[in-house]
Order: C-alpha cells, then structure tokens, then sequence
C-alpha cells in the first residue's frame, strides 16, 4: 500500500508540471498589464523611426514617423500614426471577451475611411505585459483576398511596450516591418487625423 501512495504521489507531482494550457485568469492578467501600460501613455505623442531593414520600406527609412496615444477609454486605445505628413492610420487596440484586438483603420483626408480598412487580428495567446501578437483574422483574410493583397493573409502584428519604447511589428514570411518609438522623450502638437 506504501509503495501505491509513494508512486501515485511522484506520479501527480510529476504530471502537475506537464500541463501547457494557461489559465483565462493568467491570460486575462498579463493582457490587462499590457492594456493598462499602454493607458499609462494616453494624451501622450511620441517620435519614432524605422528599425527594420526590409528592401521595400527603404523608402520609409528617413521619414518622420510620430504616434500619439489617444483617444483612450477602458476598452479601447486608439493610436494615430503619421508618416510625414500621412495622417490616415490609426491602430485601434480594443478589449474583447477573449483577449486583445488590434486594428488598423485607414482613412482619407475628408474623413472617409478606406477600401483597404479595419484588418487586424486577436490574440490567440496570453501574450505578456509587454508584449502582444495578433494573428490575422477572418474578416481581414477575406478583405486581403478581395482586394487582390494576397500576401498578407498571413500575417501577424505586434505590439510591444517597455518603459522606454513603444513598438509596432508586421511579420509574414520574407516580410518584416518594425518601427519604434522613444518613451523617455513625449512630444507635443500631434494633431488628431479625424
């Protein structure tokens, strides 16, 4: 009988260690830290710049790129993003019943949105507090197809934020696009885009 308990015991030990599912309450913590770091920045501009090298951004490489964070509330984050004098995108960052959102929306100077508008993805992971990755979703896989941007139904976004950067990536295969921006230095005069 002693011999059972001692090897049921090693053996509930040994498989309590096993289990790779994370907990909604250990999801949900870590993606609330990261919401609320960001939140932290709202009414807050900052200047970035390019940290990738991806041929095709190139062009991209000595532009002025600066960011303010908000309108802010308690489910949602909205970041304007402008490239010289390109105001049209914002990434929207919301909370959803299952995690994070991020979407872009992209917009034209009359206010109008564009065709190529609200693509994005959820998390599919719990992420950390500093940082969070959003694979494509349906909506914008159908869009991309539509639209003739076959390229990006694969692709993942993320965002991460340190105490001393903010940053934005797009991954897919032979693709990657990071910028950065310094938080130890905000910026005033970043005008809403709409």
């Amino acid at each position: 009988m002693r011999i059972f308990f001692v090897t049921a015991t090693v053996l509930a030990i040994a498989l309590s260690g096993c289990s790779s599912e994370v907990s909604p309450k250990t999801e949900a913590i870590a993606q609330d830290q990261f919401f609320a770091n960001l939140s932290s920045h709202c009414g807050k501009g900052y200047q970035g710049k390019l940290v990738s090298t991806d041929e095709v951004d190139a062009d991209m490489a000595n532009s002025m790129m600066q960011m303010k964070v908000g309108p802010c509330s308690d489910t949602e984050i909205r970041i304007p993003f402008h490239v010289d004098d390109n105001q049209s995108r914002t990434w929207v960052i919301t909370r959803t019943d299952q995690g994070l959102r991020l979407k872009h929306r992209h917009g034209h100077k009359d206010g109008t949105e564009d065709t190529v508008s609200q693509y994005g993805g959820d998390t599919a992971a719990p992420g950390t507090a500093s940082r969070q990755e959003f694979p494509v979703d349906q909506f914008s896989i159908d869009m991309f197809n539509k639209e003739g941007l076959t390229a990006s139904v694969t692709n993942v976004w993320a965002v991460g934020i340190t105490p001393d950067i903010y940053a934005y990536e797009l991954r897919r295969e032979n693709r990657h696009f990071r910028v950065e921006f310094d938080l130890n230095n905000p910026i005033g005069n970043i005008p809403d885009p709409w």
